[in-house]
């Protein structure tokens, strides 16, 4: 009788899972001022502390003046910036494929999650008006109610208008997925930084790809800017100072 304890403790020690079967996210790595989480089903939040684990379904957020690193399980991070509002959606993790989502309500977040060798990573971040889903690779997202924003530094990033994910059924994991699981289109050809004809003038409908030093801007309606973002103007904002720093550091 006492001998399924180990076996079970190893079993849930190699899938990720919680005692309560949840599927494990990540942990809190550096959490700074005050952060809380809510721990589903529990409607309270509570302030979060040092290498605290956090699981799909829990929410987090940051206060005024407060910025919350999450190292995710398997590799790679969240960095979250004062007054956001972050879910974790979804989190998979096998030796060779990794996939994580998280939906940022308001505030902005910091992704860096390079793939190892032989290894495929996927991290989606979905905002208000916009959906960013990467590869391996290092972008800011900003979230707000009307326009969202999706700077990339590294790699690439594929971006879609978030109603167009939910209108296509991108959103759903499908028979057997992951739920908040989002299906990244067809590769297609990446273009260097310009600027669209006419900014929000069309909608981004598709899957689109950035690479390295563009922005793009999604308005509620669809309608996007691309264009290739001053990197000395945003190397001069103190969030983006912060988490370069801490790349650097932790060899992201």
């Amino acid at each position: 009788m006492y001998r399924v304890v180990p076996n079970l403790l190893v079993l849930l020690l190699v899938s990720g899972l919680s005692a309560q079967g949840k599927q494990l996210f990540g942990r809190i790595s550096f959490p700074l001022g005050t952060v809380q989480v809510q721990v589903t089903p529990n409607p309270s939040w509570t302030k979060v502390v040092l290498n605290q684990e956090v699981f799909v379904g829990d929410k987090l957020k940051t206060l005024q003046k407060s910025r919350c690193e999450i190292t995710l399980n398997g590799g790679g991070k969240f960095r979250i910036g004062e007054k956001t509002e972050l879910e974790l959606t979804q989190a998979s993790v096998t030796p060779l494929k990794k996939d994580f989502a998280a939906t940022v309500n308001k505030g902005q977040i910091w992704v860096a999650a390079k793939a190892a060798f032989g290894e495929t990573k996927n991290v989606a971040v979905r905002a208000p008006t916009a959906v960013a889903a990467i590869r391996g690779t290092k972008y800011r997202a900003v979230a707000d109610t009307a326009e969202s924003s999706v700077l990339v530094y590294e790699g690439k990033v594929d971006v879609i208008w978030a109603q167009a994910v939910e209108e296509s059924g991108q959103g759903d994991a499908g028979p057997g997925g992951p739920p908040g699981a989002i299906k990244i289109g067809p590769p297609q050809e990446v273009a260097p930084p310009e600027e669209v004809p006419g900014p929000y003038e069309v909608s981004l409908e598709e899957w689109i790809t950035l690479v390295e030093g563009m922005q793009i801007n999604v308005r509620r309606d669809g309608k996007y800017h691309m264009f290739e973002f001053d990197a000395a103007t945003d190397a001069e904002l103190e969030f983006v100072r912060w988490n370069k720093d801490l790349d650097e550091q932790q060899g992201q």
